[in-house]
């Protein structure tokens, strides 16, 4: 592996348009919740609005990192409550056999340092999903497949449903020959499978320390890599997934790995492009933490009160030392907090930093 760069502000690049592109961002986002406002009677998150499982457990920072990787929140050994919350992105609540990409939330409780301007609180978030880049390289073109969310956030979901389907059969197609497609996943092709197999990622850049990097979670404890790819028949079960969940908690511990995957390449790893992914064999994702889940329920209406209702999660949720770098994360700063105040307004819960899982 190639030593490490250290971050410098030339990594990123501003452009003039920016503030415009994000106010057209909080007016779309706010159209997606209004919209499902009236329709659910409830006001939930404008892009993964639905939720699979709500966890809570301890996430323990390794010893013996070196020094690139000992940085921030796991500059030393140390252990902390966490809280993590599974998803789909839709910002409407669709039936399971809607099948499109799965996101994970993870907020570690109770981490002290210097903190961003709107980090209230004492946590650390990472927001992730389920590949290893973003489905577009920057805000202004994430904003076009935002709007198209947004136009079709009423459809019916026996539309979507059938959609689905189809998009799934050219997906399977795709990958018998060895291919993939981001954009047919992303639209409702997503093969169905177990979500507690899944390997998570951050997809866009954050500060680590001195220097810059990518995050993961990927599942460790056999009984979750067993799940890694393991079909799962949703349908006729609009909550499948969560089911599945509910399931495997009963009886079995979770245990992941988070990851971090530092910038070594300055034009290979683009910290302004987040569809492109960094290459794996110029730089591994490498174990800086486990997080371990005791089995629990995870599913209750007092979690949901208390954890989707109750809690924001954003990467702008933090320390200095992992500041969120690049164009789609400098939209979350923007954005997050909007679609935040809209659910706490409407259903009367205040959101909080919390003090314990």
């Amino acid at each position: 592996m190639q030593s490490p760069i250290r971050f410098d502000p030339s990594l990123e690049v501003v452009q003039p348009d920016e503030e415009e592109v994000q106010a057209e961002m909080i007016r779309v986002f706010r159209k997606i919740q209004e919209t499902t406002l009236e329709d659910y009677g409830h006001a939930v998150r404008g892009v993964h609005a639905k939720s699979h499982g709500l966890l809570t457990g301890r996430l323990t920072v390794l010893p013996g990192l070196p020094p690139a990787l000992a940085q921030g929140l796991f500059a030393t050994p140390g252990s902390y409550d966490v809280v993590m919350r599974l998803s789909t992105n839709p910002g409407d609540i669709l039936d399971d056999s809607v099948s499109t990409p799965r996101g994970l939330a993870v907020k570690v409780i109770g981490v002290s340092g210097e903190r961003l301007p709107e980090a209230e609180g004492e946590t650390q978030d990472f927001v992730l999903a389920n590949a290893p880049a973003f489905t577009a390289p920057d805000a202004k073109a994430f904003l076009k497949s935002l709007k198209l969310l947004a136009a079709t956030t009423d459809t019916p979901q026996v539309f979507k449903k059938v959609f689905s389907a189809a998009l799934r059969g050219l997906e399977g197609a795709l990958e018998a020959v060895g291919g993939k497609s981001a954009t047919l996943i992303s639209l409702g092709g997503h093969p169905e499978t177990h979500i507690l197999g899944e390997t998570f990622y951050s997809q866009a850049a954050l500060r680590w320390g001195d220097h810059v990097a990518k995050v993961a979670v990927a599942p460790v404890a056999p009984a979750l890599t067993a799940l890694t790819g393991a079909s799962l028949n949703v349908n006729g079960k609009p909550n499948g997934l969560r089911e599945a969940v509910s399931e495997f908690f009963r009886a079995h511990e979770g245990v992941w790995e988070l990851r971090a995957q530092l910038l070594t390449d300055r034009e290979t790893m683009p910290v302004e492009d987040a569809s492109k992914p960094w290459p794996e064999e110029a730089s591994p994702y490498v174990p800086v933490a486990r997080i371990t889940i005791a089995p629990q329920e995870s599913w209750s209406d007092e979690k949901v009160r208390r954890l989707d209702d109750g809690l924001a999660f954003s990467p702008w949720h933090g320390l200095v030392a992992h500041r969120p770098l690049g164009s789609v994360m400098r939209a979350r700063r923007a954005v997050y907090p909007s679609s935040a105040g809209f659910r706490a307004e409407h259903n009367g819960c205040p959101i909080h930093a919390p003090t314990r899982a």
